[in-house]
């Protein structure tokens, strides 16, 4: 159970690291477009890479607070910052996919239930 804990919670530090990066500097790519379910003609847009940039930096506080949390706070001070970032996940993701896209709801969504699950029950 711990091992699949693991998994789950490095799983969303990455994801969140993941979409920091096509925010902040793959905008114009396919990949982008694909994830984010946005035209080529909007990303190109200064205000919209601006803004994805500023959302990207806060995916990586994400991320890089779950990874702190994990391996760089050890007993229950490491549990609660893990729940907490891992809870902001599944916020973000709710709020998204009633705002911007239905798809996120499993695609961050999902495995950040999944982590809060195991995070709160597998201790």
């Amino acid at each position: 159970m711990i091992i699949l804990k693991d998994i789950f919670v490095i799983f969303v530090a990455v994801e969140a690291l993941l979409i920091m990066l096509l925010e902040m500097f793959g905008t114009q790519t396919k990949i982008a477009r694909n994830a984010f379910d946005l035209s080529k003609k909007y990303l190109a847009i200064k205000e919209t890479r601006m803004s994805m940039a500023n959302q990207g930096l806060y995916n990586g506080f994400v991320g890089v607070g779950i990874l702190y949390a994990r391996y760089g706070l050890t007993g229950m001070a490491s549990l609660h910052v893990q729940v907490l970032f891992i809870g902001f996940v599944v916020i973000a993701a709710l709020f998204g996919s009633v705002t911007a896209n239905k798809k996120i709801i499993f695609t961050q969504g999902g495995p950040a239930l999944f982590a809060l699950g195991f995070l709160l029950f597998a201790n």
